[in-house]
Protein backbone atom coordinates (compact mmCIF):
# COMPACT_ATOMS: atom_id res chain seq x y z
CA UNK A 1 0.00 0.00 0.00
CA UNK A 2 1.37 3.40 -1.04
CA UNK A 3 1.53 5.90 1.83
CA UNK A 4 -0.18 9.25 1.29
CA UNK A 5 1.35 10.91 4.34
CA UNK A 6 2.44 14.48 3.52
CA UNK A 7 1.99 13.93 -0.23
CA UNK A 8 0.26 16.70 -2.18
CA UNK A 9 -3.12 15.71 -3.61
CA UNK A 10 -4.76 18.19 -5.99
CA UNK A 11 -8.54 17.86 -6.27
CA UNK A 12 -10.65 19.95 -8.65
CA UNK A 13 -14.34 20.52 -7.98
CA UNK A 14 -13.61 20.02 -4.29
CA UNK A 15 -16.38 22.22 -2.87
CA UNK A 16 -19.01 19.46 -2.95
CA UNK A 17 -19.83 15.87 -3.84
CA UNK A 18 -17.13 13.41 -4.84
CA UNK A 19 -14.41 16.06 -4.66
CA UNK A 20 -15.28 16.99 -1.08
CA UNK A 21 -15.57 13.33 -0.07
CA UNK A 22 -12.14 12.64 -1.58
CA UNK A 23 -10.64 15.56 0.35
CA UNK A 24 -11.90 14.16 3.65
CA UNK A 25 -10.83 10.59 2.84
CA UNK A 26 -7.35 11.57 1.71
CA UNK A 27 -6.86 13.82 4.74
CA UNK A 28 -7.64 10.83 6.98
CA UNK A 29 -4.52 9.15 5.56
CA UNK A 30 -2.30 12.18 6.09
CA UNK A 31 -2.28 13.73 2.61
CA UNK A 32 -1.78 17.47 2.17
CA UNK A 33 -4.58 18.90 0.04
CA UNK A 34 -4.61 21.45 -2.75
CA UNK A 35 -8.32 22.10 -3.26
CA UNK A 36 -9.72 23.93 -6.27
CA UNK A 37 -13.26 25.16 -6.97
CA UNK A 38 -15.14 28.30 -7.92
CA UNK A 39 -16.90 28.52 -4.53
CA UNK A 40 -14.04 29.64 -2.33
CA UNK A 41 -16.25 30.14 0.75
CA UNK A 42 -17.18 26.47 0.70
CA UNK A 43 -13.55 25.49 0.28
CA UNK A 44 -12.57 27.58 3.29
CA UNK A 45 -15.29 25.91 5.36
CA UNK A 46 -14.05 22.50 4.22
CA UNK A 47 -10.47 23.48 5.05
CA UNK A 48 -11.45 24.41 8.60
CA UNK A 49 -13.40 21.19 9.03
CA UNK A 50 -10.49 19.04 7.84
CA UNK A 51 -7.87 20.85 9.90
CA UNK A 52 -9.96 20.53 13.06
CA UNK A 53 -9.80 16.75 12.65
CA UNK A 54 -6.53 15.96 10.87
CA UNK A 55 -2.95 17.21 11.15
CA UNK A 56 -2.54 18.01 7.46
CA UNK A 57 -1.89 21.08 5.36
CA UNK A 58 -4.77 22.35 3.19
CA UNK A 59 -4.57 25.09 0.57
CA UNK A 60 -7.96 26.20 -0.83
CA UNK A 61 -7.84 28.00 -4.19
CA UNK A 62 -10.59 29.81 -6.06
CA UNK A 63 -10.35 28.18 -9.45
CA UNK A 64 -12.21 28.07 -12.75
CA UNK A 65 -10.82 25.14 -14.73
CA UNK A 66 -12.22 26.56 -17.97
CA UNK A 67 -9.92 29.60 -17.87
CA UNK A 68 -6.45 28.39 -18.85
CA UNK A 69 -4.63 31.70 -18.45
CA UNK A 70 -5.94 32.32 -14.92
CA UNK A 71 -5.36 28.70 -13.99
CA UNK A 72 -1.79 28.86 -15.24
CA UNK A 73 -1.15 32.08 -13.34
CA UNK A 74 -2.53 30.64 -10.09
CA UNK A 75 -0.61 27.38 -10.29
CA UNK A 76 2.67 29.06 -11.25
CA UNK A 77 2.43 31.25 -8.13
CA UNK A 78 2.22 28.25 -5.81
CA UNK A 79 5.05 27.76 -3.31
CA UNK A 80 7.45 25.04 -4.40
CA UNK A 81 6.18 22.48 -1.89
CA UNK A 82 2.65 22.76 -3.32
CA UNK A 83 3.80 22.40 -6.92
CA UNK A 84 4.99 18.84 -6.31
CA UNK A 85 1.59 17.26 -6.88
CA UNK A 86 1.70 13.52 -6.33
CA UNK A 87 -1.94 12.77 -7.15
CA UNK A 88 -4.24 14.78 -9.41
CA UNK A 89 -7.97 14.08 -9.22
CA UNK A 90 -9.74 15.66 -12.20
CA UNK A 91 -13.19 15.77 -10.64
CA UNK A 92 -14.66 19.10 -11.81
CA UNK A 93 -17.57 18.47 -14.15
CA UNK A 94 -21.22 19.18 -14.79
CA UNK A 95 -24.30 18.40 -16.84
CA UNK A 96 -26.96 20.85 -18.00
CA UNK A 97 -30.56 19.72 -18.51
CA UNK A 98 -31.75 16.94 -20.83
CA UNK A 99 -32.59 18.86 -23.98
CA UNK A 100 -32.71 17.43 -27.49
CA UNK A 101 -29.93 18.36 -29.88
CA UNK A 102 -32.34 20.40 -31.99
CA UNK A 103 -33.59 22.66 -29.18
CA UNK A 104 -30.74 22.75 -26.64
CA UNK A 105 -29.16 25.92 -25.32
CA UNK A 106 -25.76 26.31 -26.94
CA UNK A 107 -24.45 27.94 -23.75
CA UNK A 108 -25.18 24.67 -21.94
CA UNK A 109 -23.10 22.82 -24.52
CA UNK A 110 -20.23 25.25 -24.01
CA UNK A 111 -20.38 24.84 -20.23
CA UNK A 112 -20.25 21.03 -20.44
CA UNK A 113 -17.50 20.84 -23.04
CA UNK A 114 -15.43 23.60 -21.44
CA UNK A 115 -15.61 22.06 -17.97
CA UNK A 116 -15.70 18.32 -18.61
CA UNK A 117 -13.19 18.16 -21.46
CA UNK A 118 -11.15 21.33 -21.82
CA UNK A 119 -10.98 21.95 -18.06
CA UNK A 120 -9.63 18.46 -17.46
CA UNK A 121 -7.08 18.98 -20.23
CA UNK A 122 -6.00 22.40 -18.94
CA UNK A 123 -5.35 21.19 -15.41
CA UNK A 124 -3.59 18.04 -16.59
CA UNK A 125 -1.40 20.00 -19.01
CA UNK A 126 -0.17 22.20 -16.15
CA UNK A 127 0.44 19.41 -13.63
CA UNK A 128 1.89 16.58 -15.74
CA UNK A 129 5.25 18.20 -16.61
CA UNK A 130 6.18 18.20 -12.90
CA UNK A 131 5.19 14.57 -12.54
CA UNK A 132 7.27 13.68 -15.59
CA UNK A 133 10.27 15.58 -14.22
CA UNK A 134 10.01 13.66 -10.94
CA UNK A 135 9.06 10.43 -12.78
CA UNK A 136 6.20 9.66 -10.43
CA UNK A 137 2.56 10.59 -9.91
CA UNK A 138 -1.00 9.48 -10.46
CA UNK A 139 -3.78 11.08 -12.51
CA UNK A 140 -7.37 10.11 -11.70
CA UNK A 141 -10.03 11.22 -14.18
CA UNK A 142 -13.66 11.13 -13.08
CA UNK A 143 -15.85 10.11 -15.99
CA UNK A 144 -19.35 8.65 -15.91
CA UNK A 145 -21.19 5.59 -17.15
CA UNK A 146 -22.74 8.13 -19.54
CA UNK A 147 -19.47 7.97 -21.44
CA UNK A 148 -20.14 4.37 -22.41
CA UNK A 149 -23.68 4.70 -23.72
CA UNK A 150 -25.99 7.51 -24.75
CA UNK A 151 -29.43 8.14 -23.27
CA UNK A 152 -32.29 10.44 -24.33
CA UNK A 153 -31.32 14.07 -23.86
CA UNK A 154 -27.80 13.16 -22.81
CA UNK A 155 -26.20 14.03 -26.18
CA UNK A 156 -23.41 16.49 -25.29
CA UNK A 157 -22.92 15.32 -21.71
CA UNK A 158 -22.49 11.73 -22.90
CA UNK A 159 -20.13 12.90 -25.65
CA UNK A 160 -18.04 14.88 -23.16
CA UNK A 161 -17.68 11.90 -20.82
CA UNK A 162 -16.84 9.60 -23.75
CA UNK A 163 -14.08 12.10 -24.51
CA UNK A 164 -12.80 11.82 -20.94
CA UNK A 165 -12.70 8.04 -21.34
CA UNK A 166 -10.61 8.30 -24.51
CA UNK A 167 -8.38 10.96 -22.97
CA UNK A 168 -7.64 8.66 -20.03
CA UNK A 169 -6.57 5.89 -22.40
CA UNK A 170 -4.49 8.32 -24.46
CA UNK A 171 -2.80 9.76 -21.35
CA UNK A 172 -1.76 6.28 -20.30
CA UNK A 173 -0.20 5.74 -23.73
CA UNK A 174 1.48 9.16 -23.79
CA UNK A 175 2.99 8.52 -20.36
CA UNK A 176 4.31 5.06 -21.19
CA UNK A 177 6.92 4.03 -19.99
CA UNK A 178 7.06 6.75 -17.32
CA UNK A 179 6.33 5.74 -13.73
CA UNK A 180 3.08 7.70 -13.75
CA UNK A 181 -0.27 6.01 -13.27
CA UNK A 182 -3.59 6.92 -14.87
CA UNK A 183 -6.96 5.76 -13.56
CA UNK A 184 -10.37 6.36 -15.10
CA UNK A 185 -13.42 6.12 -12.81
CA UNK A 186 -16.96 5.83 -14.19
CA UNK A 187 -19.55 6.33 -11.42
CA UNK A 188 -23.19 5.57 -11.96
CA UNK A 189 -26.06 7.14 -10.02
CA UNK A 190 -24.40 9.04 -7.16
CA UNK A 191 -26.42 11.47 -5.07
CA UNK A 192 -24.54 14.77 -4.95
CA UNK A 193 -25.32 18.30 -6.17
CA UNK A 194 -24.87 16.98 -9.72
CA UNK A 195 -28.60 16.76 -10.45
CA UNK A 196 -29.30 20.09 -8.76
CA UNK A 197 -26.81 21.70 -11.15
CA UNK A 198 -28.24 19.76 -14.10
CA UNK A 199 -31.72 21.10 -13.31
CA UNK A 200 -30.39 24.59 -12.57
CA UNK A 201 -31.46 24.69 -8.94
CA UNK A 202 -34.82 22.92 -9.23
CA UNK A 203 -34.72 20.80 -6.07
CA UNK A 204 -37.88 18.84 -6.91
CA UNK A 205 -36.48 17.66 -10.25
CA UNK A 206 -33.12 16.89 -8.63
CA UNK A 207 -34.77 14.76 -5.93
CA UNK A 208 -36.83 12.89 -8.52
CA UNK A 209 -33.61 11.66 -10.14
CA UNK A 210 -32.86 9.45 -7.13
CA UNK A 211 -36.42 8.57 -6.17
CA UNK A 212 -36.82 4.95 -5.08
CA UNK A 213 -33.16 4.07 -5.72
CA UNK A 214 -30.50 2.89 -3.28
CA UNK A 215 -28.00 5.25 -4.93
CA UNK A 216 -24.27 5.58 -4.39
CA UNK A 217 -22.94 8.25 -2.08
CA UNK A 218 -19.97 10.49 -2.77
CA UNK A 219 -18.18 8.62 0.02
CA UNK A 220 -18.69 5.32 -1.82
CA UNK A 221 -16.89 6.68 -4.86
CA UNK A 222 -14.16 8.37 -2.81
CA UNK A 223 -13.41 5.07 -1.07
CA UNK A 224 -12.85 3.38 -4.44
CA UNK A 225 -10.59 6.21 -5.62
CA UNK A 226 -8.60 5.94 -2.40
CA UNK A 227 -8.15 2.23 -3.02
CA UNK A 228 -6.86 2.86 -6.56
CA UNK A 229 -4.22 5.40 -5.56
CA UNK A 230 -2.89 3.41 -2.61
CA UNK A 231 -2.08 0.24 -4.54
CA UNK A 232 1.61 -0.70 -4.72
CA UNK A 233 3.49 1.56 -7.13
CA UNK A 234 3.84 -1.15 -9.80
CA UNK A 235 0.03 -1.56 -10.01
CA UNK A 236 -2.06 0.60 -12.34
CA UNK A 237 -5.84 0.28 -12.14
CA UNK A 238 -6.82 1.58 -15.55
CA UNK A 239 -10.61 1.71 -15.46
CA UNK A 240 -13.37 1.10 -12.93
CA UNK A 241 -17.15 1.30 -13.30
CA UNK A 242 -19.09 1.84 -10.07
CA UNK A 243 -22.88 1.63 -9.94
CA UNK A 244 -25.48 0.99 -7.29
CA UNK A 245 -26.99 -2.51 -7.40
CA UNK A 246 -30.24 -0.83 -8.50
CA UNK A 247 -28.65 0.47 -11.72
CA UNK A 248 -27.47 -1.43 -14.78
CA UNK A 249 -27.40 1.52 -17.18
CA UNK A 250 -28.94 4.99 -17.42
CA UNK A 251 -32.08 3.47 -18.87
CA UNK A 252 -32.24 0.43 -16.56
CA UNK A 253 -32.82 1.56 -13.00
CA UNK A 254 -34.77 -0.35 -10.38
CA UNK A 255 -37.00 2.23 -8.71
CA UNK A 256 -38.74 0.74 -5.73
CA UNK A 257 -42.22 2.00 -4.91
CA UNK A 258 -42.80 3.49 -1.48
Amino acid sequence: MVSLKEKVVFITGASSGIGMACAKSFASLGANLLLGARRIDRLKDLTREIQETHSVEVLPMKMDVTNFKELEKSLLKLPREWKEVEILINNAGLSARLDKVYDADVEDWDAMIDTNVKGLLYVTRLILPGMIERNRGHVVNIGSIAGSGAYPGGNVYCASKAAVHMLSQAMRMDLFPKSIRVTHIDPGMTKTEFSLVRWKGDQALADKTYEGVDYLTAEDVAEVILFCVTRPSHVNIGELVITPVDQVSFTQVNRKSK
